[in-house]
């Protein structure tokens, strides 16, 4: 993403009658360079009260998207709508606004200063302190953007975005860099805004923040996107439970020819299997063997993304810091 897409925004909430259209909405999204296809066909919807997590491995073709429905970048075939706008049209009427993971911030003056020069650029704005209490740096107005943490400074272009009121934020990789405590911060800020009923599309290379705070995921790979639905339906995709159990000298050859075992895995006395029969395995380790302690669960978020992206080899994602 450019840095100047830092903020892009310029006037309160949608007009009353495009208050029921999406967001945005994309369709047939296709962008190559030299030769190599980025983008591929994506269709992409999101309703206005929406805060949607868009997942990808690194190269997937997030960013590239996010560019296109910015405006930033011209599809090679496909068209976008913003709030039943074109994306220049949403963002000359201040219905957008993007918070980029660097850039847009000059060092030397205040946070309250880099906020009179941003509401200076808009015809409407919600006022300076309302923007930063809502980003949760109020307390540090005054003092020099340089002397800001990483995760402050996030938080200042989380408060640049606000002060005009769009009706949609656009967040890119918006924690990278931050620790545990400054990317929980953040995202409780973030979660408050958008319970007013703002609408969030956030891309992440963070599991647990799609996890938490998403009403909706979009998983992409390769250009495409693979999945799209809540949380636990991601999960459902990816079909499956593991069950673990102690057994020693455990017979992994007549587990794997048990209906619908992926894998099993013995690691001194415990037997790891992947099963989308879990049943089938449970009955067998109680029936036919003397395995004990058996524990069944679901797959957890990171499973779902591997198994529909097939990409764990080189996805670059993580449940932590």
């Amino acid at each position: 993403m450019t840095e100047t897409a830092t903020i892009m925004s310029a006037a309160p909430q949608a007009p009353a009658d495009r208050r029921t259209l999406p967001a945005i909405e994309a369709t047939g999204l296709t962008k190559a360079f030299r030769g190599v296809t980025a983008v591929d066909g994506v269709d992409l919807r999101v309703r206005q009260g929406e805060v949607v997590a868009f997942l990808g491995p690194n190269g997937a073709g997030k960013t590239t998207t996010i560019d296109m429905l910015l405006g930033l970048s011209q599809p090679d075939r496909g068209d976008v709508s913003l709030f039943g706008l074109t994306p220049r049209q949403a963002i000359s009427r201040g219905l957008v606004s993007a918070v980029m993971q660097t850039g847009g911030l000059l060092s030397d003056i205040t946070v309250r200063d880099t906020m009179k020069l941003t509401a200076s650029l808009f015809a409407q704005t919600t006022g300076i302190d309302a923007a930063l209490e809502r980003a949760g740096i109020l307390d540090i107005a005054d003092r020099r953007v340089s002397k800001c943490s990483g995760g402050q400074q996030q938080r200042l272009r989380f408060a640049m975005a606000l002060v005009s009121d769009p009706g949609l934020i656009v967040l890119d990789e918006p924690t990278t860099g931050m620790d545990v405590e400054g990317r929980h911060s953040f995202w409780q800020a973030i979660h408050a805004d958008a319970q007013r009923g703002r609408t969030v599309l956030f891309a992440t290379h963070y599991l647990e923040e799609a996890d938490q705070y998403a009403d909706r995921i979009l998983l992409i790979r390769k250009g495409r996107i693979v999945a799209n639905g809540t949380t636990a339906e991601i999960k459902a995709m990816a079909s499956g439970r593991t069950i673990e159990a102690e057994w020693a000298d455990a017979d992994q050859a007549a587990l794997l020819r048990l209906p619908g075992v992926d894998s099993v895995e013995v690691r001194g006395t415990r037997v790891i299997v992947r099963s989308g029969d879990s049943d089938a395995v449970a009955r067998h380790l109680l029936g036919q063997t003397d395995a004990h302690d058996i524990t069944i669960t679901s797959q957890n978020l990171e499973q779902a993304f591997l198994r529909l992206t097939g990409d764990d080899s080189d996805a670059e994602i993580s449940e932590g810091a």
